[in-house]
């Protein structure tokens, strides 16, 4: 830490017999004026900065534009920001340390030592989004898919052992152990981080930064972190600060609390439609008031959670008793809890009843009391629908897809003795780290499945049921509880520990089923506890998905559709023939309680104990000793990539854009889902061709997701989504472009690669909220592989518009109310883009010249999205990953 500390604020606290140094806030106050109303958010950063100050990364006016903000309640500062620690799942990680083992090769081949490339902050990766559901609804479910998850990801699991021996502060929590976020905040999170340096231990906030979008979950523990792509994390791995705009915080005022029946899931759908009505895109939001003191942790959690979806940078919880008591709940220790109540109190960083609200730049607020029963869909996270309304709205899906008149028709299912119908719900799953760390709910649905047992109700045979846990302390205390039989009895059954269904693992339909909806094109339903429900994303076959609480992905597959308004409509009938109600089975919040208060911290101190070694069949996997990875050229899950090919070289300055092709041209709402799918691998696609020239069977395709360590694999898959529109095409769904000049279709793969060998520069053109969705590197690295310049679009997601400048593309914005349609835009137009040879400035005006197929000539102007001095650093280094490894080749 080598803090200049110009303020003179290092300070002492005893805690329980030991000395702890730490950067006193109010000491610092003394000389900056009053903070005590500034966003614990930003008390956080405020500290860091203290910490850090160097007077190059960190000045003396960093702490000045900080206090300022409670005046002004927004700035325009640049600051750079170090976090913690980092933390990764095994889809974003296994691409990140591929990166790191490159890295390594390439300073070996500079001739320098390859151990330079060495995480610099503690790293912690959790595989938990390779398992799929394979297997459900059986005994022997898990166990399967344990083997078959082992067996179809052996290649990509050495590579991580390899990496978990050869780097150091690098940490792997094996499969089969829990999802990184449920993992993070029940033993992970610390809430306040120690370190000894120089014989001094001293304290500080927990931070982080994680490759996961949903790392904001650790917000609700009072810890600030938010998912950065793959590219950024790596940086901060290896030393790099996060460069970050002083952010606008928006406050959101809790009052009241949730009635008798309303449940964590139902508040946070309304937060996310509330907040994305706000526009808080690259802002902090802040919860406060006094609604709060009714607000469990895990409640936080979720609300946390689903950050992304609501678009803000993060979703913070200020510390308070509640974060205490969540702490020993969880088996933390002693000395840690105590030393997070003390520090919090000294900091100013405690909330309870006699604190001042904060100042906010803008605030919302909420009575807890009026939050309904909801889901979100059938597309996005922020379309909630009150549940009595989703027959209506599935039914209005139907009318503007021109299929209302075969609503009630049923077709034939080979084999079986019933019929599928528009809405069927194919897919149940109890899901994802937003609900599955929540207690309450887990609870709530085992208590639903208890009570629909004992009225003699089934799931429906067509529904795909499975209960996949954020960790193994969830099957403990559901065991405990006497509620595991039950969730059995009606198929969900534990397929595993892990992200599965919620990022496309939700594995095959049965056959007759698939067929039955491919053959008659029906419009079918999954409903699960997720966060995510983009198009193409759940599983290919099923367009409509469902965002909704655990209790109810139960209560939608024992009623087998999403044409039902369970106000009003029965589930099933008993074995008298009497209907019964959803209100017939739901718990009351005594019951849910009684069965949570069952859960105790020797439960989450056993789970953890060990948590790092694994099964016995990821130890026996066999390990390579050596600092350089020996890459496997036969391998299609893990090759070396192309990124550092010349890095001993000076980099080439960023030259202007010249008759630039346009690969394809999009719309509104384009996610990574859509640039760079997790899901299935279709047998026809360029990805899927590749795969099959290398013997690889279709039936062994796995998924895009585990397969981010192959660079051919991703950039054959990036645009590749089944549902994405290239209004090249008009309507058409899929990955394809017309080549130009001649406009021959194409696979958008095909078409770059032959761009490529002629040597023409392409761009992507598209609407607003370009890059939403998960933070995903490959929807980057993808598109610089393709050949692709620049992304024109009206406005980005915060992590993909950096992601793009780490990999050297210009993210460019239309300035006012141009756009592609305002322009006239169709595809087969040259754009230029000059000035890039120039000195770069942050946030410029570029002129875009527009040559037309007829030869006419136009022009418009962008915003180039190179938001500060470090971007620009950058984005002329090639990429931050290069900019890094040049620095450290030299040094």
């Amino acid at each position: 830490m080598p803090s200049l500390d110009s303020l003179n604020c290092r300070r002492s606290l005893d805690v329980a017999g030991t000395t702890y140094h730490y950067f006193s806030l109010p000491e610092a106050a003394k000389q900056l004026g009053d903070i005590s109303r500034l966003p614990a958010s930003l008390k956080v950063l405020l500290e860091n900065l203290l910490r850090w100050e160097d007077g190059v990364t960190v000045r003396a006016d960093d702490f000045t534009s900080l206090a300022v903000w409670q005046k002004t309640r927004s700035s325009e500062r640049e600051i750079q920001y170090r976090p913690a620690r980092v933390l990764m799942q095994d889809f974003t990680g296994v691409p990140a340390v591929v990166d790191l083992a490159a890295m390594r090769d390439a300073v070996a081949r500079a001739g320098a030592d390859p151990q330079k490339i060495n995480p610099l902050s503690p790293v912690d990766l959790v595989i938990d989004h390779s398992v799929m559901v394979d297997r459900f609804g059986t005994d022997q479910a898990f166990q399967e898919n344990v083997a078959i998850e082992m067996q179809r990801n052996g290649e990509r699991y050495e590579f991580l052992r390899w990496g978990q021996q050869a780097f150091d502060n690098f940490r792997v929590v094996p499969p089969g152990t829990g999802i990184c976020h449920q993992v993070n905040l029940e033993y992970l999170g610390q809430v306040v981080w120690t370190k000894e340096e120089d014989g001094t231990t001293y304290a500080y906030p927990d931070t982080l930064v994680g490759t996961d979008s949903h790392t904001t979950m650790i917000n609700g523990l009072g810890v600030l972190g938010w998912g950065v792509g793959g590219i950024e994390a790596e940086a901060a791995m290896l030393g790099q600060p996060v460069s970050m705009l002083i952010p606008e915080v928006v406050g959101f005022r809790l009052t009241g609390r949730l009635r008798e029946g309303v449940t964590a899931t139902d508040l946070v759908l309304t937060v996310t439609q509330m907040l994305r009505k706000q526009g808080v895109v690259g802002k902090f939001v802040e919860f406060f008031g006094p609604g709060l003191d009714n607000l469990p942790l895990a409640d936080r959690a979720t609300i946390g959670n689903m950050a992304p979806e609501y678009g803000a940078t993060c979703g913070f919880f200020p510390v308070d008793q509640i974060t205490i008591d969540y702490l020993r709940l969880t088996g933390r220790d002693e000395q840690r809890i105590q030393l997070v109540e003390a520090y919090c109190k000294a900091q100013g960083m405690w909330r309870d009843s006699n604190t001042p609200d904060p100042v906010f730049t803008a605030t919302l607020e909420l009575d807890l009391s009026e939050v309904q029963p909801s889901l979100a869909g059938p597309k996005r996270p922020q379309d909630r629908v009150s549940l009595g309304d989703i027959g209506s709205a599935f039914d209005l899906l139907l009318e503007t897809s021109g299929r209302m008149q075969q609503a009630d028709t049923g077709v034939p299912v080979a084999g079986e003795d019933y019929e599928l119908k528009h809405g069927a719900v194919v897919i149940a799953s109890i899901t994802s780290c937003t609900n599955t760390s929540n207690p309450n709910v887990l609870m709530a649905a085992g208590l639903l499945a208890k009570k629909a047992v004992e009225r003699g109700l089934m799931r429906k045979p067509w529904v795909k049921s499975s209960l996949a846990p954020g960790s193994k302390v969830v099957t403990d205390y559901l065991k405990k509880a006497d509620l595991t039989r039950y969730l059995d009895h009606l198929g969900f059954n534990l397929i595993g520990y892990g992200c599965a269904t919620c990022i496309g693992n939700s594995g095959p339909l049965p056959d007759p089923i698939g067929q039955a909806v491919t053959e008659n094109d029906l419009i079918v339903s999954s409903v699960l506890s997720g966060n995510r429900n983009f198009e193409g994303r759940v599983h290919p076959l099923v367009k409509a998905n469902w965002l909704a609480s655990p209790p109810l992905v139960v209560a939608f597959a024992l009623a087998g559709t999403t044409r039902i308004n369970m106000n009003t409509e029965p589930l099933g009938h008993d074995a008298q023939g009497q209907p019964v109600f959803l209100r017939d089975i739901w718990p009351s919040s005594e019951e849910v309680n009684q069965a949570v208060s069952q859960i105790d911290g020797e439960m989450f101190r056993d789970r953890y104990a060990d948590v790092f070694s694994g099964e016995p069949s990821w130890q026996q996997i066999p390990v390579s000793a050596g600092k350089t990875y020996v890459w496997n050229e036969q391998s299609s899950y893990v090759q070396n990539p192309p990124f550092f090919e010349g890095i001993a070289e000076p980099p080439k300055p960023p030259a202007d854009i010249e008759g630039a092709r346009i690969l394809a041209l999009f719309g509104d709402s384009i996610t990574t889902d859509h640039i760079s799918p997790a899901g299935n691998i279709k047998a026809s696609s360029p990805a899927g061709l590749y795969l099959q020239e290398l013997g690889v069977r279709p039936e062994d395709f796995n998924s895009y997701g585990s397969r981010r360590g192959n660079h051919e694999v991703m950039m054959r898959g990036t645009f590749a989504n089944i549902r994405i529109k290239n209004e090249m095409l008009g309507g058409e769904e899929g990955g394809n472009t017309l080549y130009q000049p001649g406009g021959e279709k194409l696979s958008i793969y095909d078409a770059a690669m032959r761009y490529q060998a002629e040597g023409v520069p392409l761009v992507v053109v598209a609407g607003k909220e370009y890059g939403t969705g998960s933070s995903r590197d490959w929807a980057a690295k993808g598109t610089t592989l393709l050949g692709v310049k620049a992304v024109i679009a009206e406005s980005f997601e915060r992590i993909h518009r950096s992601n793009l400048i780490g990999m050297g593309v210009l993210a460019l914005q239309f300035i006012g109310d141009q756009n592609r349609q305002t322009l006239g835009l169709v595809g087969n137009e040259k754009l230029s883009i000059r000035g890039l040879s120039e000195d770069i400035k942050p946030r410029q005006i570029y002129t875009v010249e527009l040559e037309r197929a007829d030869g006419s000539r136009d022009t418009f102007q962008v915003l180039c999205r190179i938001d500060t001095l470090n971007e620009v650093q950058y984005f002329k280094a090639g990429g931050i990953l290069h900019f890094v490894l040049r620095q450290l080749i030299g040094s």
